[in-house]
This record gives structure tokens, C-alpha cells and sequence, in this order.
């Protein structure tokens, strides 16, 4: 689709945005936000996945500009006819930049990603959701990219379990990394790396047999926030196509009526 599909007569009609503004200050970021999109993303079995996207998309202000051409931003999004994927991020920044005669464009894409997830035991299986997030950045010939994942877990308090003659308190913890690589990495790799590390993974459907199953091994694998942490970063340094990452780790404790909070940066984003 051509971002000019039909001529529009503007005679007459003032270009507010680009006139100058006496300030002369730049704006780091200016756009839409929240526009829902559909988009395709890799999926490691199936090959692709549909989905919904929310979608940010900025420019960099100089302050020679009083405004940016909003509709614009939408106008290089129809273009794309619905075929936006993260393999085509660089060409819709690009051409974010070309529309709007920009020097620095960003995109970010907010979506729901969907796993089938057997059952530990008696493998039932159903479709498990995750958020995700993809940010895209462009600047001259220079295109950088974050994958974001918020995988919900379970994690059980070592200390509980530590002090008690019987039981020990858990809770449901979101883990969100954010990475940056340089070579392909799956969604699910990141998943299956935050799992791996905690008390238990999260299901969508439990029968008896797996409730215990669950039960026990978060019993036997206790972590605090601080080793959830610790341990994701541990097996994301190991990885040589991640140059850069971030971990933290929400705990929405049973007990209290506050969370348990833990955070840690890797890597050079450089």
C-alpha cells in the first residue's frame, strides 16, 4: 500500500507542526501510543503465530519543529498491510524515518504470546499466555533491538520452609527479561530459561496428579527473590549471542501485604 494513496488538496490549509518554536528545545520522543495491531511473530513449532500488538511508535523532535505529523505515524503502519513482523522492524523504522523526516525513530510492540503447555503428570495440555515485548530503535544506519518476556512462576521462601516444622509460604512472581543479541533468540528459549530456574513453573490446567507433583517440587527447589535473580543472569552470561540483558523478579507475597523486589543489569548495551 503507498503511504499516498490518494492526493489530498491541502492548499490553503497552514502546517502548524512546522513552524519553528522559540524554546529551542529538542524532544527526545514524540508519537502514538497504544495503537492495536495485528501482527506475526516466529513461533518455534508452529512456525508463526497471530497476534494482537500494542504498538508505540516515536520520533526525535528537533526543536526547529514546533510539532510532529501524527497521522503520519499511522500512515506508515497501514502501509504495511498487516504484515508487520519483528523481521521487518528495521524497514518500518525506516520508513517511520523517511515520512516524517526524522533523524531517530523508535517502535515498540506489546503483545500476548501463547504456548501449549502440557501438565507435568498427566499431560493436559492448553495454551499458556505470555507478554512480550519487542523495541526497536534507529538511528542513522544503526538499528538496535530488545526482546522483552514476562514469565509468571512460582517461588517458595527458603527461609519458611527453613524455620517450620511443616510447610513453607509461596507465591505466584513474574520475572521480566529484557535482552539484547546478537543472533536469533526463540521467545521460548527466554521462557524456558526463567522456568528452569524457579520453584515450579505456572500451568494452565492441573489434575490432581500434577497439583502434587507441583506442590512438592516447589518444596524441594526454595528460592528468594535475590536467587531467582542471580540464577536467570548466571544462564543468560553463558549465552554468547546475548550482548546485553536485564533481570528482575516480583514476588507477590502470600504473607504480606507488599511484594519482594530484586533487579540486575549484564552485559554492555553498547
Amino acid at each position: 500500500m503507498s503511504l499516498h494513496a490518494s492526493a489530498i488538496d491541502m492548499t490553503g490549509l497552514t502546517d502548524v507542526q512546522s513552524r519553528g518554536d522559540s524554546r529551542r528545545i529538542d524532544i527526545d520522543k514524540v508519537g502514538v501510543k497504544n495503537i492495536r495491531y495485528p501482527i506475526i511473530v516466529r513461533d518455534r513449532s508452529r512456525g508463526n503465530q497471530h497476534t494482537i500488538a500494542s504498538v508505540n511508535m516515536y520520533v526525535r523532535l528537533p526543536h526547529r519543529f514546533k510539532g510532529t505529523h501524527m497521522s503520519r505515524f499511522l500512515e506508515v503502519l497501514s502501509a504495511h498491510d498487516q504484515a508487520v513482523s519483528i523481521e521487518n522492524l528495521p524497514h518500518l523504522l525506516q520508513g517511520i524515518r523517511d515520512h516524517l523526516n526524522a533523524e531517530e525513530a523508535h517502535i515498540d510492540l506489546e503483545f500476548p504470546f501463547f504456548i501449549q503447555k502440557k501438565a507435568p503428570v498427566s499431560g493436559a495440555q492448553a495454551l499458556m499466555d505470555y507478554q512480550v515485548r519487542f523495541s526497536g530503535v534507529q538511528r542513522g544506519d544503526d538499528f538496535r533491538m530488545t526482546l522483552g518476556v514476562v514469565v509468571p512462576v512460582t517461588t517458595l521462601c527458603p527461609c519458611s520452609k527453613e524455620i517450620s516444622d511443616y510447610g513453607a509460604h509461596n507465591q505466584r512472581s513474574h520475572v521480566t527479561v529484557n535482552l539484547s543479541f546478537h543472533r536469533f533468540v526463540w521467545v521460548e528459549e527466554v521462557i524456558e530459561l526463567v522456568e528452569g530456574q524457579a520453584s515450579c513453573p505456572l500451568y494452565a490446567i492441573l489434575k490432581r496428579p500434577d497439583e502434587k507433583y507441583v506442590t512438592e517440587r516447589a518444596y524441594d527447589h526454595p528460592m528468594f527473590v535475590e536467587d531467582m535473580v542471580r540464577a536467570i543472569a548466571s544462564e543468560l552470561e553463558k549465552d554468547a549471542r546475548i550482548s546485553w540483558f536485564t533481570v528482575e523478579s516480583e514476588n507477590f507475597e502470600s504473607i504480606h501485604n507488599h511484594s519482594a523486589y530484586a533487579f540486575l543489569e549484564g552485559g554492555n548495551r553498547s
